[in-house]
């Protein structure tokens, strides 16, 4: 089965303790579509401007992912700079530069519409409420969000919670969206608001997953070395609905068991700069640290 993937394309300038990287391969498109590659086949939806190195995109190709769907336009691409200190949890976001994707409104093809599995990755809940129109009936929709979007747009944001099978989003995200300081209480208060299921992400302590009847919860996989954690969450959503579409069942395991496989693909996606490990990565070194990981949790 196959993965759509709509969202941003970016160059990230990007600081943390260990280094500074200037106008790297970045976006929430890029990172969610290279660690699903591993599992499925991916589709891009977004736009870059005429700036936009081709040495990027030969990359993306490299991974198998279909470029039929990302825009050239006149103008510049989107950037995004930002900086961590110490505490990689938080970046303190220095400068963000929309460019050419102030104005993207994509329309899906046939082909798009037919997509088994679409991922909404971080934008304007106005263009997601689109997006899920022309999609609709899709057989599996996810959808991702930021702080921006709560405190500008938190009607639309909630009509999109409505109109997905499942709401990725981090804690301190959960925490602003729901007024709810406690993460169980904060998860269960977005199911009220309309969401099936919802993944709480809580960084370097793992995961909360919520639906009306059952409830799971997960640790990260313990690192020693973490060196940029830019992407880490579009590289969980990824590697989660990567796993999803390559599966035949969609029941409670099924969920359970992309939730580890996202979570590996966000350890690994931390160990280095950018892309730098997530896009040299093979299913055996996947399934490796996957076992790895079974027997850590296991008792």
């Amino acid at each position: 089965m196959s993965l759509l993937v709509i969202g941003s394309m970016a160059l990230d300038t990007v600081e943390t303790p260990f280094g500074k990287n200037i106008d790297v391969l970045g976006g929430s498109a890029v990172y969610g579509s290279v660690s699903a590659s591993y599992f499925t086949d991916v589709k891009i939806i977004s736009v870059i401007g005429k700036d936009f190195p081709k040495a990027h995109m030969r990359l993306l190709k490299s991974k198998g992912i279909d470029l039929s769907g990302v825009q050239v336009k006149k103008g510049k691409s989107f950037r995004w700079e930002g900086k961590y200190d110490w505490n990689l949890n938080s970046p303190q976001t220095l400068a963000t530069h929309l460019n050419v994707l102030s104005d993207f409104r994509p329309v899906l093809s046939d082909f798009d519409r037919k997509c088994d599995f679409i991922f909404l990755a971080n934008n304007d809940p106005e263009l997601q409420l689109d997006i899920i129109s022309q999609a609709s009936p899709a057989k599996f929709m996810a959808a991702d969000t930021i702080e921006f979007w709560i405190n500008n747009k938190r009607s639309k944001l909630i009509k999109v919670l409505k109109g997905v099978d499942i709401f990725i989003i981090n804690e301190n995200e959960a925490r602003l969206l729901t007024k709810e300081p406690n993460l169980v209480k904060a998860a269960k208060a977005i199911i009220s608001l309309g969401a099936r299921k919802v993944i709480v992400k809580k960084g370097e302590h793992g995961l909360l997953y919520v639906t009306k009847r059952s409830f799971f919860a997960t640790p990260a996989y313990p690192l020693e070395t973490i060196y940029d954690p830019t992407g880490a969450g579009d590289s969980f959503a990824g590697g989660f609905l990567g796993f999803l579409a390559n599966t035949k069942h969609l029941n409670e395991a099924s969920y359970r068991k992309a939730l580890i496989y996202g979570t590996i693909m966000a350890s690994y996606s931390v160990e280095g700069f950018n892309l730098k490990v997530l896009s040299a990565l093979n299913r055996r070194l996947i399934e490796k640290r996957y076992k790895e990981f079974e027997k850590l949790v296991r008792f």
